[in-house]
């Protein structure tokens, strides 16, 4: 009887610590709408010793315009070894759960490097059986709990053999019907095996985990509609001022050079007058269109208004901005435009520090070097601190 009376108080106590872990990660989610964010929450939950204490927590989500399963997030240890670091680092600093939520703003900005985060999100699968386990996980309807050994999983399979997976509990993400992604957990270092009880908060909080993370995509759908062009389809005014500001912040933080390039198409009035505005918006999404297969995956290319754009190019030289934009120029000047137009683009640059430490000098700097190419004859490139006299 004695021995009943301890077991069940010791049950009781870990449904309450449960309940509360559940509670502290729910009103985390409620802390922010940013996808990212609440996907570290989610798996910082997880993993923490505070949390559900698996030792790695790996967020897919489905691409519905590539038909494929990318690695999102994925937080833990890339071996035994940053395994011992990351734990001896969170006993000597007492870290919380809280605390390690907010490390994600130091990993954002570049002050703290995660191998195994960057190695998750390098990863992407096919949605067809060539994939493997992770395109018929995608369709389960309720998590699956995979052992050592289990023969729904071959040795062979990529999933498996990347993540070199052994026993470890993964759940679809059901949002309105769709199957929108995978969570995968696991003891990759302590070997610790799955009980029951760990399946089942698990599965309590994989199901908070899909309505966090549709609420966000939800919010971040209707911030992309609003700071995008509607008629290109490229970042807008606002989101280039916006993303200005923090890449001259970063670039502060981190000692680096980032170079602000403005475009301006030449002689559009002239078309727009002569083929109408209906050709005139035709014209601007096929320059826009070549633009953006032009610059770089890192860089940001907003319609600045009318007939000129702006590009935000970090990590970037002055005389690397310069090859891009002659490369740029050269392709819009090759190009033929519905079909038979040939257009031609006049770009300024200039570049952080060298022409500025604010955004209102290099954007005026951009300008006054953009206007420069337009007097002397347009299509060409001008820099900031090589502005030629008029022609």
């Amino acid at each position: 009887m004695k021995n009943e009376i301890i077991r069940l108080k010791e049950e009781l106590e870990k449904a309450r610590w449960h309940l509360y872990i559940f509670y502290e990660l729910t009103k985390a989610m409620h802390t922010t709408l940013h996808l990212e964010e609440i996907s570290y929450i989610i798996l910082t939950g997880l993993t923490a010793h505070q949390g559900l204490a698996f030792n790695r927590a790996i967020l897919f989500l489905s691409d519905t315009t590539t038909n494929t399963i990318k690695g999102f997030m994925g937080v833990g240890p890339m071996d035994n070894h940053e395994a011992t670091e990351i734990w001896q680092n969170i006993e000597e600093e007492k870290k919380g759960l809280y605390d390690l939520i907010k490390t994600y703003h130091r990993i954002k900005e570049g002050k703290i490097k995660v191998k195994f985060m960057d190695f998750i999100q390098s990863l992407s699968f096919s949605q067809s059986k060539e994939s493997g386990f992770i395109s018929s996980a995608l369709c389960e309807k309720e998590p699956l709990h995979i052992k050592k050994d289990d023969p729904r999983i071959p040795e062979t399979d990529p999933l498996k053999r990347l993540l070199q997976l052994e026993e470890f509990l993964i759940a679809p993400l059901w949002i309105e019907g769709r199957n929108s992604g995978l969570i995968i957990v696991d003891n990759y270092v302590t070997k610790k095996p799955i009980i029951e009880e760990d399946i089942k908060i698990f599965n309590m909080f994989v199901d908070q985990s899909s309505g966090a993370i549709k609420n966000s995509q939800s919010f971040e759908d209707t911030l992309i509609k609003a700071q995008t062009d509607p008629l290109t389809g490229l970042w807008n005014y606002r989101y280039f001022q916006r993303q200005l500001d923090a890449a001259i912040k970063t670039a502060k933080t981190q000692n680096q050079n980032i170079s602000v390039m403005m475009i301006d198409i030449d002689n559009f009035k002239k078309f727009n007058d002569t083929c109408g505005h209906i050709h005139g918006n035709l014209a601007l999404q096929e320059i826009s269109k070549i633009l953006k297969d032009t610059c770089r995956k890192i860089d940001t290319l907003c319609r600045y208004g009318g007939e000129e754009f702006s590009l935000i190019l970090p990590h970037s030289s002055k005389e690397n901005a310069h090859l891009l934009g002659e490369r740029i120029r050269q392709c819009v000047e090759t190009t033929p435009i519905l079909d038979n137009h040939a257009f031609t683009i006049s770009i300024g640059i200039s570049s952080f520090p060298q022409d500025g430490d604010n955004k209102e000098t290099l954007l005026r700097k951009a300008d006054e070097a953009l206007y420069a190419a337009k007097r002397n004859g347009k299509n060409q490139v001008v820099l900031a601190d090589f502005i030629p006299q008029p022609i």
